[in-house]
């Protein structure tokens, strides 16, 4: 019970930080060529991204179109850079975003894809790596004074700043001293309650006729039911048995706790328990 708090004590906690980095930034830029690349929207992979974006909920502009407090305050966005390998088996991308003073804010997972027709390997690669922002809410929220700093100009001989995690990487997991002095292991109840801390709408019974049949993806798998209709899609995270969940009503975390496994995320500001009956 404590090790199953503890893991999503630290996924609302990643979730939120990567959450919270986003939210500073009012634009997402989208280059018209990306390196690597011979010609402007190549493979149609700028067109995709900023319609990707603009659905997420991002104010969205080429770089050679910008409004005008964007034009002048480059700091009030975030440069898409797309990082692609593709072969005759297979192509693979992930999406990073960069700050005005060119540093790596977040990073998708890996999205993939072994269609050999290009336009589609890439459109495909693209969406399975932009799952992972979309599992995440976002919300502008201004900052005062946030500008370009000498950081884009002088490198720093010694970081001193927090590194931001991106998906791509394992978050550092507390030890047990680590624990203790935060006082999370000394009081388990104080980690259920940040679990638990939200109004619980519901939470759905498990049915032997609601079977959801776990059918493998990049990076995780799609839940189908006997339709069959795809009604859920998790993505793997650095924690076994933790996913993100993703489907038409929302968001959330898919977790494992003891024999059940149950999908987590909000509606309307309420929290859902939903319990599920996966068959890998």
């Amino acid at each position: 019970m404590k090790n199953i708090f503890s893991c999503l004590f630290l996924v609302f906690v990643f979730s939120y930080g990567l959450q919270a980095q986003l939210n500073d930034y009012k634009y997402i830029i989208v280059p018209k060529s990306f390196e690597g690349f011979k010609n402007e929207n190549q493979y149609k992979t700028s067109t995709l991204l900023k319609h990707l974006f603009t659905k997420k909920g991002f104010e969205t502009y080429y770089e050679d179109d910008l409004p005008s407090d964007l034009n002048s305050n480059r700091c009030l966005g975030l440069l898409v850079k797309l990082n692609h390998k593709s072969s005759m088996f297979a192509t693979k991308v992930t999406i990073t975003l960069q700050d005005c003073n060119s540093k790596k804010i977040y990073t998708s997972l890996e999205g993939t894809s072994k269609e050999k027709d290009y336009i589609t390997s890439y459109k495909e690669a693209i969406e399975m790596a932009f799952a992972s922002i979309s599992a995440l809410a976002y919300t502008y929220n201004p900052v005062q004074n946030k500008s370009a700093t000498n950081d884009a100009i002088i490198p720093k001989t010694k970081e001193e700043s927090v590194q931001p995690v991106t998906m791509g990487e394992q978050p550092p997991i507390p030890n047990q001293k680590n624990l203790e002095q935060s006082g999370m292991d000394a009081n388990p109840v104080a980690v259920a309650a940040v679990v638990e801390t939200a109004t619980v709408s519901t939470i759905a019974a498990k049915s032997e006729s609601n079977v959801l049949y776990a059918q493998e993806i990049p990076n995780g798998y799609q839940l189908v039911d006997s339709t069959p209709k795809i009604r859920l899609k998790i993505f793997s995270t650095s924690m076994p048995e933790v996913y993100i969940g993703i489907n038409e009503e929302g968001n959330g975390i898919v977790y494992k706790h003891g024999s059940q496994w149950y999908f987590e995320h909000y509606v309307s500001d309420k929290l859902q328990i939903e319990e599920l009956n996966i068959k890998f």
